[in-house]
C-alpha cells in the first residue's frame, strides 16, 4: 500500500495504514519527494523503528541497503527510504547537507505509523546524516532545530516528531572536505567536477548538487557535543578505505557516546556482517 506525505510530519493517508509493509513518497519541508518504505518487525508488534540512512549512491533499492533492513527486523520495525538525488526520490544530493531534512521526514513517517521510539543508523553519509539529524532536531542545548546551520523547515512546534531516541553512525566521517585516501579523492572529483557529475548520474543513479555548499553544514564532529543526552553510538571498521581510525576517534572524544571498533571491517553497509547488523540492531532498541 502507498501513502503521500504531503508535508514533512503528516501522512494524508494515514487512515488506511495497516500492519503491513508499506510504500509511500514523502514531501520535505523543502519540497523534495522522497521514496520510502516501511517493513514491520518479524517477531511482532514493537514500539521501535529502526530509520535506516544509506550511504552516497546508495538507495532503498541497493542489496546492503536490503539485506541490512532484513536484518533489523528481526529486532524492530524498519523505515528505509532514498535521500534526495538517488534512486526514486527527486532533487540532487548536497552529499550530507539538506539531507538532514530527508531524514526528518522519514523519522517523521515512523511516527505518524504509530511507533513511539523512532531510533536512527547511517552508514558512511548517512552516518554524517544522522549525527546532524541529531543535533539540529535536539532540543538538549536549548537552541532552535535547525539554527546551528541556519536550515529552513526544521520548526520547534514539529520537533518531537522528527527527532531520534538513539543515533547509531557507522563509517562516518568526522570532518568536511577530507581528501587523505584515494577513495575520497576518487569522491571529490565525482562530486566537484562537471565530468564527475556525470559519472555520478549516469554510472551510479545519483544526481549531484552543482553549487557549493553556502553557507558550511555544520560538520560532524561539531554535531556530536549537541546530541547528549540522546544515546550515541559511534561504529567503525579498522580496515575502512575511505576513513582512518582518527575519524571515529575524533568523533568518540566530541561529546558522550560508545565506540565500537571492528576488527577487519571496510567501509560502511557493504562491509557491515550480519552479526553486526544483530549487534547495532539490539543496541538501538535497547538504548
Amino acid at each position: 500500500m502507498s501513502a503521500v506525505s504531503e508535508g514533512p510530519f503528516h501522512s494524508v493517508d494515514v487512515s488506511s495504514i495497516t500492519d503491513g509493509p508499506k510504500q509511500a513518497t514523502l514531501r520535505t519541508s523543502d519540497g523534495i519527494r522522497i521514496e520510502a518504505r516501511y517493513e514491520p518487525c518479524t517477531a511482532g508488534a514493537g514500539d521501535t523503528a529502526i530509520v535506516v540512512a544509506h550511504g552516497f549512491t546508495g538507495s532503498v533499492d541497493r542489496p546492503a541497503v536490503r539485506r541490512a533492513a532484513g536484518v533489523f527486523t528481526e529486532h524492530a520495525a524498519v523505515v528505509t527510504f532514498s535521500f534526495r538525488g538517488h534512486g526514486g526520490s527527486g532533487g540532487h544530493s548536497t552529499v550530507g547537507d539538506r539531507e538532514v531534512l530527508d531524514l526528518a521526514a522519514a523519522v517523521a513517517w515512523a511516527r505518524s505509523l504509530g511507533h513511539r521510539r523512532v531510533v536512527t543508523v547511517g552508514f558512511s553519509m548517512g552516518g554524517s546524516v544522522v549525527l546532524r539529524h541529531a543535533a539540529l532536531y535536539g532540543t538538549a542545548d536549548g537552541v532552535a532545530p535547525g539554527a546551528h546551520a541556519g536550515l529552513t523547515g526544521a520548526h520547534d512546534a514539529l520537533a518531537s516528531a522528527a527527532s531520534a531516541d538513539a543515533v547509531a553512525a557507522v563509517s562516518a566521517p568526522a570532518r568536511w572536505y577530507y581528501r587523505g585516501t584515494a577513495p575520497m579523492r576518487r569522491l571529490h572529483w565525482v562530486v566537484t567536477r562537471p565530468l564527475g557529475r556525470l559519472v555520478g548520474r549516469y554510472g551510479f543513479r545519483t544526481r549531484i548538487h552543482h553549487e557549493d555548499w553556502d553557507p558550511v553544514p555544520l560538520s560532524p564532529v561539531e554535531s556530536v557535543p549537541l546530541i547528549a543526552p540522546t544515546p550515541l553510538l559511534i561504529v567503525h571498521g579498522d580496515r575502512d578505505p575511505y576513513f582512518p581510525l582518527d575519524h571515529p576517534r575524533m568523533l568518540a572524544a566530541a561529546g558522550p557516546c560508545e565506540l565500537w571498533l571492528e576488527p577487519g571491517m571496510g567501509h560502511a553497509e557493504n562491509a557491515a556482517d550480519d552479526e553486526l547488523l544483530r549487534r547495532l540492531a539490539d543496541w538501538l532498541v535497547r538504548a
